[in-house]
């Protein structure tokens, strides 16, 4: 399923690893089930949800592999790739090719101060080492060397480079990159307060941890967006932004896992350095899950 037409909801799903460093298979093929019968559009792992910083490689070669067997073509998969080096993130980008992915989401990884030629090189690199869509992700919020406007401009020039997932949540930022781009990037939305802006603007969908928890949800966010029905789609996504509002007080990854173990998924908890829920924290997001019925 080499898709070139990629949008909608796009789960970016946690990785379940057991205490002694493997990959909970079982756990995250029920997830997989459990989204795409919810009728999510797609599945991202090795997203910023997915902690790829704190995984090895074995372990996100896994859970690409398990993702990929669960989903069993019923949707597309688009693996994350991210790294400090250019030739590793070469090296995944070829491999999950190689293992069936339908896309990339190619993510930079910095310790050093990066040039714009640097950051280029780097997303040029991955995108010409495969066939498949590449969607560029850019965060300020998170990235020491982030895409620039000029960057992705230069970079919506290279064929699979098709499409870019902005989490800056700077609608101002967005549509400077449109005017840029026009038709030739298709852009996904984060998923907090935005979405439905950025849909309103030419946006394709969303990639978005919170879609693990409310996929349903989401799924029918996007439907009214699609629709046009604005002011039903406002109301909805108002009350989702109670989800959001609270992760934004936590670690997200960690959110995301402790909502998950209340719905009934064992993913464990998120991988150290980062802490555990607090007990408080736990019960927050359970009132905010109910709230949004999502629990």
């Amino acid at each position: 399923m080499k898709s070139n037409n990629l949008k909608g909801v796009f789960p970016y799903l946690v990785s379940p690893i057991q205490p002694d460093g493997q990959v909970d298979s079982e756990v995250l093929k029920n997830l997989v089930n459990h989204l795409v019968s919810a009728g999510v559009h797609g599945l991202t792992p090795l997203g910023s949800t997915g902690e790829f910083a704190y995984l090895n490689w074995q372990q996100r070669r896994r859970v690409v592999e398990v993702v990929l067997e669960a989903g069993n073509n019923r949707v597309p998969v688009v693996a994350g790739v991210a790294s400090t080096t250019t030739t590793d993130a070469v090296f995944q980008a070829k491999e999950y090719e190689s293992m069936g992915a339908d896309g990339i989401l190619a993510i930079l990884e910095s310790y050093f101060p990066l040039s714009e030629a640097g950051i280029f090189s780097y997303f040029a690199e991955i995108a010409n080492a495969v066939s498949c869509p590449v969607v560029l992700y850019t965060n300020p919020n998170f990235q020491r060397s982030d895409l620039t406007p000029t960057i992705i401009r230069k970079l919506a020039d290279i064929d699979n480079i098709q499409y870019l997932k902005d989490a800056s949540n700077n609608t101002g930022r967005l549509l400077t990159i449109l005017n840029l781009v026009g038709d030739r990037l298709k852009i996904f939305s984060a998923s907090a307060h935005i979405p439905l802006c950025v849909m309103l603007i030419g946006g394709v969908g969303w990639m978005a941890g919170p879609a693990c928890l409310i996929p349903s949800q989401s799924v029918r966010l996007y439907q009214l967006a699609v629709e046009k029905r604005w002011d039903e789609a406002m109301d909805l996504q108002r009350k989702l932004w109670r989800l959001n509002h609270v992760f934004a007080k936590y670690n997200l990854a960690a959110c995301i896992k402790g909502g998950l173990e209340l719905q009934g998924f064992p993913v464990g908890d998120p991988l150290p350095p980062q802490t555990k829920l607090t007990k408080e924290a736990f019960e927050e997001i359970e009132q905010t899950l109910k709230s949004v019925g999502a629990l």
